[in-house]
């Protein structure tokens, strides 16, 4: 028996408008007629200006900054759906705030993550649809299905049409804690893996230490799931090309959180360019920041909602 609703209806609150209409423009589909708006002491005031009776519901919405509004509008609008007798609700964020809390990494620290995850599902979610978890444990503090998409796949086709012989290049984990995903694009692309090693002195600063793996006189990739202050992917572009002897240096991530003082730390690197996917909408940053090139994800969230819908597999897409 399929599970899904009569019929597919995409809405999405303020975080993610443009990304939801590129999601409806390759589905075929007019975007979800609502409107998410805040009262004069700030709470969030969600409408839905459609009937969603039976119908298979697309919330999309990145929960970036402002994290707590943009999440609150999301909770908010999934209530209403559930109280409007949606057939099914499925909650699309390609970008999932709170997820670097995933773990007590000293006492009395919060699971952030889990929290976030229980709020979902109490709000009236039955399934979430996202992109790149910052950890991939994170699908089980779900007890609902959730699909976590992958960006290796599109950085993998982006950097074959881009480069003549990318098996010449070097992929760069910025970080041990990313040598994973790192190793599973390399492995992709069909090039070397490089770890740059460091020690971090406190929060948002870090001493490189040394560089695992050869990158003397090679182009590099380096590869991470989100930028932040970009502190980290910065020390380590320097280290590879001044230490390590690499020739050219390239970036990308999938989400550009992009908080102060980013963009000033990129544009002083030696990154010639640094690649992210559209999951936070960063285009003004983009324009201030030349290095900065942009990737439209959304027509593989919309073939991810169509196959949700259609109940088949997304694992072909990766």
């Amino acid at each position: 028996m399929i599970a899904h609703g009569k019929d597919i209806k995409v809405f999405c609150a303020n975080a993610s408008r443009p990304f939801a209409e590129q999601i409806c423009k390759t589905l075929g589909l007019p975007l979800g007629n609502s409107s998410v708006t805040t009262f004069a002491d700030g709470e969030a005031s969600v409408s839905i200006n459609e009937t969603v009776r039976g119908s298979d519901v697309f919330l999309v919405q990145s929960t970036c900054k402002p994290v707590n509004n943009h999440l609150m509008e999301l909770l908010i609008m999934i209530d209403a759906c559930k109280r409007a007798s949606a057939g099914r609700i499925t909650a699309v964020i390609p970008y999932f705030g709170y997820a670097r809390q995933d773990r007590k990494a000293k006492g009395r620290d919060p699971i952030s993550a889990k929290l976030v995850a229980n709020m979902i599902e109490a709000a009236g979610a039955n399934r979430v649809l996202t992109m790149d978890l910052h950890a991939a444990q994170i699908q089980g503090f779900f007890d609902i299905p959730v699909d976590n998409m992958l960006g290796t796949t599109v950085f993998a086709k982006y950097y074959l049409e881009k480069f003549e012989n990318p098996e010449e290049m070097v992929v760069v984990s910025p970080d041990v804690g990313s040598v994973a995903r790192a190793r599973a694009f390399a492995n992709k692309m069909g090039m070397g893996l490089a770890i740059v090693d460091k020690r971090r002195e406190k929060a948002n600063q870090c001493e490189v230490m040394n560089i695992i793996g050869d990158v003397k006189g090679k182009k590099c990739i380096l590869f991470d799931d989100m930028v932040d202050t970009a502190g980290t992917l910065c020390n380590a572009a320097r280290a590879i090309a001044e230490v390590g002897g690499a020739t050219e240096v390239y970036a990308c991530a999938t989400h550009g959180v992009l908080s102060d003082p980013a963009l000033e730390r990129i544009e002083a690197s030696p990154i010639r360019e640094i690649a992210f996917l559209n999951t936070i909408q960063i285009d003004d940053k983009a324009e201030i920041c030349k290095k900065i090139r942009i990737i439209d994800v959304a027509p593989v969230f919309a073939e991810a909602i169509q196959r949700t819908y259609d109940e088949t597999t997304l694992s072909v897409m990766f």
